[in-house]
């Protein structure tokens, strides 16, 4: 496993030397799970109750791997909270803790199951991987004992991680990752930094984050920029979010717009608007599941190149806003309005014709959009959407978007909210925008919540454009940026902008009280 305190020119070199006699592809598996709950409790159960749960999930889990193993997968990913779910406090969490080792000791559980303490959830996926020959990814919670005495320790002498393990084919622990941005997890704590795990194998460099993880540069970009992993595992507890943040719709997205393969693996929970899982390339979704009707999990397997940036016939870097630079914004049709996606409040302009060229801008984000609809239904409105600004209700991730989506109703009020069907086809579109970051994910969503691969495709001056004939009923079609240095909490040395400035307001008043007890 390979840190952050790891030089990159080390990791560069590092990978350049591995990939001598690697393997061109790989058989890849990811699970959605559906997870069995423990009973709603307001204390802790006993520890041999928490582990009859999560025995009750790896069974289930076993016979995926089992059966992924049987097909020729050489690594497969489970979801996030895949072995007891994600209502708890500090205090009934703690039960299904156990003490994860750095995978420096060298260590198969499956052999020495008592090196660490109590450790039978351990011994159990060590041996799943040893047993079926495969590379294991599982999620579950470390406990790391603290001195109660230190001021940042826990009341209860422990600091408590949302964690990953991964397994090798032997059963050795070779990789672990502590979920640096938590969602709504008080029975966890936030780790001192975030930590930027890889492991390398024949079939490529992998590296490792969390659900949220994803929205992030730390450790998200990082690992991809600076570490040249080919492949991300992403295990997800994710909720659905229309129109932008569907998890097959973002996940796929995001490898796309960062050039690596990602292994998606989410929990089924129909009732949380919980499932959409998928193995996902540079080049779009190689196979996908979102299902919204059925309580059943899904293995999805694919095969897919182990080093997929240099397995891309024109690897060059896209120049986001090269294209919507250099155009003169296109005459507005009508005036623009107002509308919410979330809590963000958009710029939008009415699709008001079968064809026709668009510009909506907000603030430094100007939107292109050229567009032949095949026939424009009556009964369905679309519109072009800009929004640049803080997210949310937190404001504080800054987001850049540019989205042609389908309206609820023909009320122009409606416009943003939650939409799953569609009949309108679309024989060309062509989407750009002015962007201010380089990070930008192209998102392409149809009706009933389907991807479109091989449907449409990025050019190397921004546009998002499609191919091959005539697209699906479309519900979105968006470029989703991050700009991730004007989040309200960034900064290049890892502190929050916001903690600096708290930190210099109190130099200040220090610095002022003192002058008074001088002049005193």
């Amino acid at each position: 496993m390979v840190t952050s305190s790891f030089p990159t020119f080390v990791a560069v070199f590092a990978l350049i030397t591995l990939q001598v006699g690697t393997q061109d592809s790989f058989m890849a598996a990811v699970y959605e799970h559906a997870v069995i709950l423990p009973n709603r409790t307001k204390t802790p159960v006993s520890q041999e109750d928490a582990l009859n749960l999560m025995n009750k999930n790896i069974d289930i889990l076993e016979r995926a791997i089992k059966q992924a193993a049987e097909q020729g997968a050489r690594i497969i990913v489970t979801p996030e909270d895949a072995l007891y779910g994600w209502e708890f406090t500090r205090e009934t969490v703690f039960p299904y803790l156990e003490d994860i080792p750095d995978p420096q000791v060298n260590w198969i559980p499956c052999q020495d199951s008592h090196r660490f303490g109590h450790t039978p959830v351990q011994a159990r996926l060590s041996c799943l991987a040893k047993n079926n020959s495969i590379y294991v990814l599982a999620n579950l919670g470390d406990k790391k004992p603290c001195n109660s005495r230190h001021s940042a320790c826990p009341p209860n002498g422990y600091f408590q991680y949302n964690t990953n393990v991964v397994y090798n084919p032997e059963g050795k622990l070779v990789a672990r990752y502590h979920k640096y941005h938590l969602y709504s997890e008080p029975q966890f704590d936030v780790p001192e930094k975030p930590e930027l795990v890889t492991f390398n194998t024949t079939f490529g460099r992998f590296g490792i984050f969390t659900c949220f993880d994803i929205l992030f540069y730390d450790p998200a970009v990082t690992l991809v920029k600076d570490f040249h992993v080919d492949t991300i595992l992403f295990p997800t507890a994710w909720m659905n979010v229309l129109p932008l943040l569907t998890a097959i719709e973002f996940h796929s997205a995001w490898a796309m717009g960062m050039g690596v393969n990602l292994l998606a693996a989410n929990i089924h929970r129909v009732s949380l608007n919980m499932t959409g899982s998928g193995i996902y390339t540079p080049n779009g979704s190689k196979v996908y599941h979102y299902d919204m009707k059925t309580e059943s999990g899904k293995l999805l397997l694919s095969e897919v190149d182990s080093h997929p940036l240099s397995s891309l016939a024109h690897p060059t870097a896209v120049n986001w806003s090269a294209y919507a630079t250099t155009i003169k914004p296109f005459p507005v049709q009508k005036s623009t309005f107002r509308g919410f996606i979330s809590r963000d409040e958009f710029n939008f302009t009415e699709l008001f014709e079968n064809a026709g060229n668009l510009t909506v801008c907000q603030k430094e984000l100007c939107c292109h959009l050229s567009y032949r609809m095949l026939q424009k239904e009556e009964n369905e409105v679309y519109v072009l959407g800009a929004f640049t600004g803080l997210h949310g209700r937190r404001k504080r991730e800054y987001w850049q978007v540019c989205t042609m989506l389908k309206c609820k109703t023909t009320n122009l009020t409606t416009c943003g909210r939650p939409v799953e069907t569609a009949s309108t086809r679309f024989e060309m579109f062509s989407l750009s925008g002015t962007f201010g970051t380089k990070y930008v994910f192209p998102e392409v969503l149809l009706t009933e919540i389907h991807l479109s691969p091989g449907k449409f495709e990025v050019l190397k001056d921004g546009r998002l454009v499609n191919k091959n004939g005539s697209s699906g009923p479309i519900l979105t079609v968006s470029l989703f940026g991050r700009w991730y240095t004007k989040d309200s909490f960034y900064s290049s040395s890892g502190t929050s902008n916001s903690a600096i400035t708290y930190l210099l307001i109190f130099i200040l008043l220090m610095i002022i009280a003192l002058q008074n007890i001088v002049l005193v």
